[in-house]
């Protein structure tokens, strides 16, 4: 189920069924009896991947994601024990310091962690992802990116066998059982993220990070023009959208 899910969700992302649309709809083109329903596979294609890759689109369609939960404060999560970090990608290349293998969203997340734990004294940076289709997993680099940043790794622990959220959820239920902990992981992955949680009975405080928008953002003239950073948004947000579909037909939500 994990490698079918893993399959079969990027053909439903904006450019990959943009791409299916139009190669689809040229090859239509060449059969005369057919040549109308190509041309409207065609125009499909080029309509879906124009919209996603416009700000003005992607944001609006990331937004209720991302503000769903605000920034965590001070005050809220006092008398933590944990603060899990959820790893979202890495590259793995030797030679590379770890914080330069970590993914946008990885990063972000991690710096974000370490920042509340900076105000926690006491507090244990849990680390938590495995390896998906990489030969060492995230959990691992992203502690030896916490190292370069000045952690000590006694305040670490790695969570280093799960291979996508609903794993990690289970995984770290059984290490910090019924304490107060942290949720740390990207904005637009919180809302699945903390269902997820609930759904076990569990209390994370969000503390979200690496927002894609802002609630009133300045107009600039790039957003006249598509841009592949306007995918990128549009594609994270449908990811999101359809995992949140997908664990709840399941009943995980």
């Amino acid at each position: 189920m994990f490698l079918f899910k893993k399959i079969v969700s990027p053909l439903f992302l904006p450019l990959t069924l943009s791409l299916i649309l139009l190669l689809a709809g040229l090859i239509l083109l060449w059969f005369r009896k057919r040549e109308r329903v190509g041309k409207i596979l065609m125009t499909f294609g080029i309509l879906l991947l124009a919209l996603m890759s416009y700000n003005a689109v992607s944001s609006r369609l990331i937004m209720p994601l991302e503000c769903r939960y605000p920034p965590a404060g001070l005050s809220e999560v006092r008398g933590a024990r944990w603060i899990a970090v959820l790893g979202a990608g890495v590259i793995v290349e030797k030679g590379c310091p770890a914080t330069s293998q970590l993914s946008r969203h990885s990063l972000a997340s991690l710096a974000e962690g370490i920042r509340l734990q900076r105000h926690l004294p006491g507090c244990k940076l849990l680390l938590s992802g495995g390896a998906v289709f990489q030969p060492v997993p995230e959990a691992e680099v992203m502690a030896g990116a916490a190292r370069e940043l000045g952690v000590d790794e006694k305040d670490m622990v790695i969570e280093s066998a799960s291979r996508d959220t609903e794993e990690q959820v289970r995984k770290i239920r059984d290490i910090v059982g019924r304490d107060k902990f942290i949720l740390v992981t990207s904005a637009a992955h919180m809302p699945r993220s903390m269902a997820l949680f609930r759904k076990e009975k569990m209390k994370p405080v969000p503390a979200p990070a690496g927002l894609c928008v802002k609630t009133k953002e300045t107009l600039t003239p790039n957003d006249f023009y598509p841009g592949a950073s306007a995918l990128r948004k549009s594609e994270t947000a449908i990811h999101e959208y359809l995992g949140i579909v997908w664990a709840k037909l399941r009943g995980k939500i």
